[in-house]
C-alpha cells in the first residue's frame, strides 16, 4: 500500500509493519514475523525500515508505553539524520518507552503530548 497525504496506517496484530521507498514513493508492507522486543507488530521493526528508506525524511515520536519497544528503532531514525521527538515524564501516564529512548540518546526533543504536533510541523518548516 503507497503511503499517500493525511493518511493513517495501523498495524494489524500479529503482523510487523515496514515502510519501504522506490520511485513511486514510500509503501508499506505487513507480514507475520517473531516477535521483536518482545512484540509483533513491534515499533523497533517499523521504526527500523523508516530509518532505512527515509534516513533525514523522517520525523517520528514515541509517546507512553511500557518497556523499550521502539528505543532502538527511534535510535536508528536518528542517527540516519531523522528527527526524534519523546513524550515528556509529565504527560505520559507510562513513561516507559520514552524514558528508555531518551536513555538511549534517541530522543532529541521532549515534550508534553499536546505540543508534540506543533514541535514536529515547526521542524518540518524550519527544514523547508
Amino acid at each position: 500500500m503507497y503511503v499517500k497525504k493525511g493518511m493513517v496506517v495501523i498495524a494489524p496484530g500479529n503482523k510487523h509493519m515496514k515502510v519501504f521507498k522506490d520511485s513511486n514513493g514510500y509503501f508499506i508492507t505487513c507480514s507475520s514475523g517473531k516477535k521483536v522486543s518482545g512484540h509483533c507488530p513491534s515499533v523497533d521493526v517499523m521504526f527500523e525500515s523508516v530509518a532505512t528508506c527515509a534516513k533525514n525524511n523522517a520525523y517520528a515520536a514515541i509517546l507512553t508505553g511500557m518497556g523499550a519497544d521502539g528505543a532502538k528503532g527511534l535510535l536508528s531514525i536518528r542517527n540516519s539524520g531523522g528527527f526524534t521527538v519523546g513524550q515528556d515524564e509529565e504527560s505520559c501516564l507510562v513513561y516507559g518507552m520514552p524514558k528508555v529512548a531518551y536513555t538511549y540518546g534517541a530522543v532529541e526533543v521532549q515534550a508534553k503530548l499536546e505540543d508534540i504536533a506543533e514541535v514536529i510541523y515547526n521542524k518540518l518548516r524550519e527544514n523547508r
